[in-house]
């Protein structure tokens, strides 16, 4: 079967529909061959990335409400990074830099630009994977558009170049990008997350048929928790989750109260950020509500994690599959007075961060959690790394499997830029530094520019701007200076 022009077919029809093999190719290739002998070939990898999900939602970061018990055992069982976070919060930009490795500044790409150009498409980790001989594969929310419609130069031949299958929801029937329910062909509804488990699962099942012959890497991109943001309601779930959380009571967020949101600019008060606010938390039985919702999707999500795992232990493909998972970005929901991405503060730019490498032996659960600043920058090199490839590209990443062992490996990141160049009326643009001991961020399009510095180690609520402290002006030269620093070299490489 040749799978590239399978794809293509697909791709013009617009249907974006999973390739299922057939019984014809199912006869030819024999029954399914369990207990796959120990070898030397590449792992298969798995990587599942949510949106919007804050580094908080799960049960292995300390929430004690949610309810996460799949997330939480892949984490015992791997490795957990505590300090992750996206270099731009915002789904297209952060999805650009997973595939590319590349800060926004370098890959050019968010809402509202020129397509993802072909060459980084073609340099992007599932179009190495695939000239390596992976079979790649793409099921869910691919996230490289705009105003949606898929952005990537040379769309077909790209696409073609990136992945075996693709099956992006935004083509899912009359649902579209935002509708969490999907019309099945009984005429009954399921919930988006569950189909695209559902879809996972077959892609799974059928790759038992090509054992022996390729490894593959599955991209799985669910679009919860992202909130549907044109119904009042925001938050869907599959109803199997109605009553979970409903005797909880979610803490109050950070920097919530009256006096902290009037003591911010007007820029920020003014935001679109806060206009969200009023669609979400604005009173507190409206934040309980919404958070619960939140809460009830990240289940859902951790429920289908736990499927896929399920399904490659049943296809004896779990000894030899690595899985990652994270998050596109973090939100603010309801802290500082705001909702949503955007900004730099952790709240946003903070993801959570689960590495799984089987073939890694542990005598116990270790519950494994790295300090080191990780980056979505990191992602694709890691996937190289695990598949004994190198990108010809300069990565702005690195491989984060020197931190899967005991011994943590010398010189890592201190610090690392971060930015937001999207271009938007009610969202003002930002850049800045994250260290491991503060931060710096600057609103270079304010006049005059508005700088912020927090001590993250006394304050890691960033509740105190000391940008115009006496004290502090030698450390906020320093940043400044890093700062500069950092935007040279992501512009010369």
């Amino acid at each position: 079967m040749n799978l590239v022009a399978d794809f293509i077919a697909h791709s013009i029809r617009g249907t974006a529909r999973l390739v299922l093999f057939t019984a014809t190719i199912i006869g030819i290739l024999g029954a399914p061959v369990h207990g796959a002998p120990k070898d030397d070939r590449p792992p298969n990898l798995v990587v599942i990335v949510t949106d919007n999900q804050p580094h908080w939602a799960m049960g292995c970061a300390g929430n004690k409400i949610i309810s996460t018990p799949h997330l939480d055992r892949l984490a015992r069982r791997g490795v957990r990074f505590k300090n992750a976070f996206v270099t731009t919060p915002v789904c297209a930009a952060s999805r650009a830099s997973h595939f590319t490795g590349q800060y926004r500044r370098r890959h050019g790409f968010t809402f509202n630009t020129a397509p993802l150009s072909a060459n980084l498409a073609a340099s992007s980790y599932p179009a190495l994977l695939r000239k390596g001989g992976y079979l790649t594969a793409l099921i869910g929310k691919f996230g490289i558009e705009s105003n949606g419609k898929l952005m990537v130069e040379n769309q077909e031949h790209s696409l073609s170049l990136m992945f075996d299958h693709f099956d992006n929801f935004e083509h899912w029937g009359k649902s579209g990008p935002q509708g969490y329910f999907v019309t099945q062909p009984d005429g009954s509804k399921r919930h988006l997350t569950d189909v695209t488990a559902d879809k996972a699962t077959s892609f799974l099942r059928n790759q038992l048929y090509l054992k022996g012959r390729r490894p593959f890497c599955l991209t799985l991109f669910f679009n919860a928790p992202h909130a549907q943001d044109d119904d009042p309601k925001q938050y869907f779930w599959p109803a199997r989750f109605e009553d979970l959380y409903q005797d909880a009571t979610v803490p109050a967020p950070h920097n919530s109260d009256p006096d902290f949101f009037e003591s911010q600019p007007d820029f920020l008060k003014n935001s679109l950020g806060r206009e969200r606010w009023r669609w979400r938390f604005d009173t507190p039985k409206k934040y309980q509500s919404m958070m619960k919702g939140m809460f009830r999707m990240v289940s859902g999500i951790d429920d289908a994690v736990g499927r896929v795992r399920t399904e490659l232990k049943k296809l004896h493909l779990d000894d030899r599959t690595i899985i990652l998972f994270t998050s596109d970005n973090g939100m603010l929901f309801g802290e500082r007075g705001l909702s949503d991405c955007w900004l730099l503060y952790e709240e946003s730019i903070r993801v959570p961060l689960i590495v799984y490498d089987p073939r890694i032996t542990r005598k116990t659960d270790q519950n494994i959690v790295r300090e080191e600043l990780a980056l979505n920058l990191d992602l694709a090199p890691t996937l190289l790394d695990f598949a004994g490839l190198r990108s010809k590209t300069t990565l702005d990443g690195r491989s984060l499997r020197p931190l899967l062992k005991d011994v943590p490996p010398k010189n890592w990141r201190d610090d690392f830029l971060c930015e937001h160049l999207f271009v938007h009326e009610k969202i003002p643009k930002s850049e800045g530094v994250r260290s491991r001991e503060w931060k710096y961020i600057r609103y270079f399009d304010e006049d005059p520019i508005h700088e912020e510095l927090y001590d993250l180690i006394a304050d890691p609520s960033e509740r105190t701007n000391l940008a115009s402290s006496p004290s502090h002006t030698a450390q906020l030269a320093t940043l400044r200076d890093r700062c500069a620093e950092l935007l040279r070299e992501a512009r010369s490489k």
